[in-house]
């Protein structure tokens, strides 16, 4: 199925993913047998396309799992289980605070703190990271105007913000917050720019003329195409943490790291390494000449009633230099 089809004089490629289950190892009757295919299916789509699984006994549990998350997640209440943190931006050449990032955690009550990495594909696949994003930015913009003037918040924004259209104007909670719209940047993932991307790139164009800052996250993690930095307006770059925490070990990702700060450099774009977790980075970072950084050297993501402490100490540390 792989090969390129002509139809009407057009190309259409397609594909296809399998999964498959066995008598007696799956399952004895036709409709558990299928019940197991269809989740070694699931599984085959999960993990690449083109591919294809056998049924494993753990597959069951795991939907089930993911299936009784899913359920929570509807069901959760966000103002009660849903958290605000944030995790320092630091200049990479004066160790000054630039800023925070907010990043979203769940307290379920059952579970305990519920990894992002498993509840936020969730809550975009039902739709309900719509409302999430939406909390996150009215709370952290309201957190951000406390904070001095000088001081960027970083909040991320997903393709499903985008397709519900709520972001320029009352969605981005500007408006009665009191932060300035300079002082706020949005991430957002090349996946924005593939979806949509007339539609998508009129609204990051908005958002600019608002004053508001654009931040192209995980670069070089997925297409990457270079004609997204000449139509976007973008004030920065984040380096993705798989190149920055193999710096010391790897080669080729100093190299990657290095091209990456000098296209930004040139086209006049700030750039930030996430994940700097060593003495050894932090100083390669530095001979780059990387503009921020984020990482386990400095600080984990704290809980939003930490982060005044945090803006206390790096400012009291710059007026006794000075």
């Amino acid at each position: 199925m792989t090969p390129p089809l002509q139809v009407d004089g057009a190309e259409i490629v397609i594909g296809a993913s399998i999964g498959a289950a066995l008598v007696p190892d799956g399952a004895a009757d036709i409709d558990s047998l299928l019940k197991c295919a269809d989740l070694a299916l699931y599984r085959a789509k999960q993990s690449d396309k083109g591919t294809f699984r056998w049924f494993e006994a753990g597959m069951d549990m795991r939907q089930r799992e993911r299936r009784a998350l899913e359920i929570e997640l509807r069901g959760a209440e966000i103002e009660r289980e849903f958290e605000l943190h944030c995790q320092p931006i630091i200049r990479t050449q004066t160790g000054k605070l630039r800023g925070f990032e907010a990043l979203l955690r769940w307290q379920n009550p059952r579970r305990g703190m519920v990894s992002p990495a498993d509840f936020i594909p969730i809550a975009e696949e039902t739709g309900k990271l719509d409302e999430l994003g939406r909390w996150v930015f009215a709370m952290a913009c309201r957190e951000a105007a406390t904070w001095p003037r000088d001081l960027v918040l970083s909040v991320n924004v997903s393709p499903v913000q985008f397709r519900k259209g709520n972001l320029v104007g009352g969605g981005l909670a500007l408006a009665g917050s009191g932060l300035e719209a300079h002082q706020l940047e949005i991430e957002i993932t090349e996946s924005v720019l593939l979806a949509e991307s007339s539609t998508n790139l009129a609204i990051l164009k908005q958002l600019r003329s608002l004053g508001v800052r654009i931040a192209l996250d995980d670069f070089g993690t997925g297409y990457s195409s270079l004609s997204y930095l000449r139509q976007v307006p973008f004030n920065r770059l984040k380096i993705d943490r798989s190149f920055v925490c193999e710096i010391g070990r790897c080669p080729e990702s100093l190299a990657i790291v290095r091209a990456v700060i000098g296209l930004g450099t040139n086209l006049g774009i700030d750039t930030t390494a996430e994940g700097a977790e060593t003495v050894v980075q932090l100083e390669a970072l530095r001979a780059e000449k990387c503009g921020e950084l984020q990482g386990f050297l400095f600080s984990p993501p704290v809980a939003r009633k930490s982060v005044a402490s945090i803006i206390g100490a790096y400012f009291e540390e710059t007026s006794r230099l000075a």
